[in-house]
């Protein structure tokens, strides 16, 4: 599928997308995780319904992307957001549209005041978002993974204060 000269839309997830979602997410990951994942993720306490994304191209959904609640705990805990699931379908990967869904999350995010988003991800593609290693501003992983996979993007809000160790919900315990 090639996407020149044809109108990407992204906006907010509704209803009626879910099925489209879940599959999108199968296709993309080969497994059916991530698309339990942003069903618990929904229904909970965690989920920002304006923070959930599709891209749509010619009335089809061909991504998505989730950003929602986890917290940094030091001496006060901190709500962030976690990226978490990217997913683009693969016929149209490579083409923009992961991008277009990271950009317009994270514009989103930074116009709501929040300081920073952690993903775990390729260093290759986040880099180009403005993600680092984490431990560069002294934010934990909760996993045992390579340093260069777990990243932060700070936003307009955050404080050079802002550090400690990511807690996800327990919804993402069957990742």
């Amino acid at each position: 599928m090639n996407l020149k000269n044809k109108s990407l839309i992204i906006r907010p997830e509704t209803t009626l997308d879910y099925e489209s979602i879940s599959i999108v997410n199968d296709l993309a990951f080969g497994q059916q995780n991530e698309a339990k994942l942003i069903d618990k993720i929904r229904n909970s306490d965690r989920y920002i319904s304006e923070l959930s994304l599709v891209a749509e191209l010619e009335h089809k959904i061909i991504g998505y992307i989730m950003f929602s609640w986890i917290d940094l705990v030091a001496e006060k805990n901190l709500k962030v957001l976690a990226l978490a699931p990217l997913a683009v379908l693969p016929q149209s990967q490579n083409q923009g549209v992961g991008s277009a869904l990271v950009n317009q999350g994270l514009l989103i995010a930074d116009n709501q005041n929040i300081p920073l988003v952690i993903v775990l991800g390729h260093p290759n593609f986040y880099a180009k978002f403005g993600f680092e290693p984490s431990l560069k501003y002294n934010i934990e992983s909760p996993f045992e993974i390579p340093k260069e996979v777990f990243m932060v993007k700070l936003l307009k809000s955050y404080q050079q204060d802002t550090c400690g160790k990511v807690v996800y919900p327990s919804a993402f315990n069957d990742l």
